[in-house]
């Protein structure tokens, strides 16, 4: 009997082990790595035998007991050549499948006709060539993105089988022959522009705007009412003059309306990321289809685990988090709910060579207290970078949001752990190109809080490609050295400059420019040194500092740090690793490195007392 059993306990744990290996997506596993192997991307892929393809893989998503791929999303990753076959189409239970933006060729793979399960296909922006597939293998196709290739033949009437077809986009191919009368009843948008299509639009599809078949050789024209034909079914001589004085009179219409349109979105910048963009991968965007020559030049850095292209950025939805000097700042949320911050520059004085160095340089500059640059794009009208994002925000809004009930204030800890991280950063920055590397633009909206609550500083080296500092009325114009208004020049002086009325915001809680009441705007360093001056020195300090207890002559310290960085002579101010040291200096032993019993007794001195019953509640 023992034997028995352990025979059958035997066979259960390989039985176990088995359901294991299949729980881990084996198989698809290692399609994959057969695709990658035999068709490697030009960005790299973190596709590792020794990891499961539903963890962490790039691109990769699996269904919620990971036990299949379900989604393949490798956009603009710089794939050449043709799809190796017998690779993905093993992925028995794919749904999505996304390509776009490389460089693939040849044929539409046959084998993908083995993938039953698919739902989204996104191929747009390759090179691939030949006939559309026969749809009539699918089920489930709900958007098919084939726009943007070399695609030839006619369009094939099995698209009627795709009975939960919500978007078609076969724009901008060579595709010819007549429109079929596809039935389609849950098609939504529809795009089969700048193709050879000839003869017009069947009516199963004429409830689709004119833009939809634009760029072919199709009458784009509705059925005319009787009277305006002759008895051969023919447009009479009148009928037909009158239609083309009324055609050209539209047509100039249209021309100026265009024209008009074009100018002013040049006049207000043609802001592509402000306000909410329209989202999803079927809609043709002008930008990427104007800049076609430019496409694939979302550049990543190494180790950036990103899947995502530029027609992504445009597509997303957009939120402005503020306009600043060198541009505006957005929060994209992308299809897949990644988030990144989008900077969008506007002046950019030097050329592509020039731009591209320093993005590697910055790309390059790796430091827990400098928010890493994970992407930049380049063209002739467009200059972006992209960032992480930062869930907390920026020390600007922190420490001049709302206040009120809802208001959480910065403590101490808090304003010491901001200036001690943001200072190493840009001590980081001031070491890089041989010590030479600038930053041009410290102030605290170019400031956030990591997971540590330690500042790290944004928004790095731009100065150097700006066609020049703009001085504008605002309250960038509080950060600037006084030196910087003649020379119209930062420098790491400068940089000191600005970061001392950094930590003179954390003391005071106030604006780099503020009103001090009625219509008087007074700049905070002269402030300062005024209520310094006249020995009022606890008059500095945020009201909201005052509940902290036995801060005081660290307030001080800090004041007098923030005091030598504001010295109107550039070469009195101390340098960024002096800076460090003297912010360290003021809390001896930083908040994560204390031991157990300082804390206990912090925790006592607090809890006694009584300024501290709401700040610590």
């Amino acid at each position: 009997m023992e034997i028995f059993l352990r025979i059958f306990c035997s066979i259960w744990f390989l039985g176990f082990i088995v359901w294991q290996g299949n729980a881990e997506a084996v198989e698809d596993k290692q399609a994959l790595l057969d695709f990658v192997k035999n068709f490697p991307p030009s960005r790299a892929l973190n596709w590792d035998e020794r990891s499961s393809p539903c963890t962490n893989w790039i691109g990769v998503s699996c269904n919620q007991d990971k036990s299949s791929v379900i989604s393949i999303r490798l956009p603009g990753f710089g794939f050449h050549g043709t799809i190796p076959p017998n690779t993905i189409s093993r992925i028995k239970g794919l749904q999505t499948l996304s390509f776009r933006s490389n460089f693939i060729t040849g044929n539409f793979p046959f084998d993908f006709y083995n993938l039953k399960n698919l739902s989204l296909l996104y191929l747009q922006f390759n090179n691939f060539t030949g006939p559309l597939p026969d749809f009539s293998v699918w089920r489930n196709l709900s958007v098919v993105n084939l726009s943007n290739n070399r695609f030839n033949g006619t369009i094939p009437i099995s698209l009627s089988n795709l009975t939960q077809l919500a978007g078609l986009n076969l724009a901008n191919n060579s595709i010819s022959g007549q429109i079929p009368n596809l039935r389609l009843p849950r098609l939504q948008q529809l795009y089969l522009c700048n193709n050879n299509l000839q003869g017009g639009v069947p009516v199963s599809l004429q409830r689709f705007p004119d833009s939809a078949f634009i760029g072919n050789n199709i009458s784009l024209g509705r059925t005319l009412p009787c009277s305006e034909c002759d008895k051969h079914g023919r447009l009479s001589e009148g009928a037909m003059l009158g239609i083309i004085a009324a055609g050209a009179v539209l047509g100039l219409a249209v021309f100026i309306v265009f024209t008009s349109i074009c100018w002013l979105k040049r006049k207000d910048g043609d802001d592509a990321f402000d306000g909410k963009l329209e989202k999803g991968e079927m809609s043709p965007d002008k930008e990427v289809s104007r800049n076609l020559e430019a496409k694939n030049k979302l550049v990543f850095f190494e180790v950036c685990n990103y899947a995502f292209d530029l027609e992504d950025l445009l597509r997303a939805s957009a939120e402005v988090l503020g306009k600043g000097t060198f541009g505006a700042a957005y929060k994209a949320v992308l299809e897949d709910a990644t988030t990144v911050v989008v900077k969008r520059l506007k002046d950019v004085a030097v050329g592509k060579k020039d731009f591209e160095q320093l993005m590697d340089l910055v790309g390059s500059l790796k430091h827990e207290n400098v928010v890493e640059l994970k992407a930049y794009y380049y063209s002739k009208d467009e200059k972006l970078m992209v960032y992480d994002y930062y869930s907390q925000g920026s020390v600007s809004a922190l420490l001049h949001g709302k206040r009120g009930e809802d208001r959480v204030a910065l403590d101490w800890n808090t304003r010491i752990k901001i200036a001690l991280g943001s200072a190493r950063g840009l001590a980081r920055i001031h070491s890089e190109n041989g010590g030479k590397l600038v930053h041009g633009n410290i102030r605290s909206s170019n400031i956030f809080l990591n997971t540590k609550k330690y500042g790290c500083v944004s928004d790095l080296g731009l100065a150097t490609i700006m066609s020049s500092l703009t001085l504008p009325v605002s309250r960038s114009a509080g950060y600037r050295a006084p030196e910087v208004t003649d020379t119209r020049k930062a420098t790491q002086s400068s940089d000191v400059y600005s970061f001392g009325v950094v930590l003179l915001e954390l003391l005071t809680g106030k604006s780099p420019i503020h009103s001090t009441g009625g219509d008087e705007v007074m700049h905070l360093v002269r402030w300062v040194h005024s209520v310094v001056r006249e020995e009022w020195t606890a008059e500095v300090f945020d009201l909201e500092l005052m509940r902290c207890p036995n801060i005081e002559e660290e307030m001080v310290e800090m004041l007098q740090i923030a005091l030598s960085c504001v010295v109107k002579m550039p070469d009195q101010r101390p340098k960024m690793p002096e800076i460090v040291k003297m912010i360290q200096s003021v809390k001896q032993i930083e908040m994560e490195n204390q031991s157990s019993s300082s804390k206990n007794q912090a925790k006592s001195a607090m809890q006694s007392s009584p300024l501290t019953n709401d700040h610590n509640s």
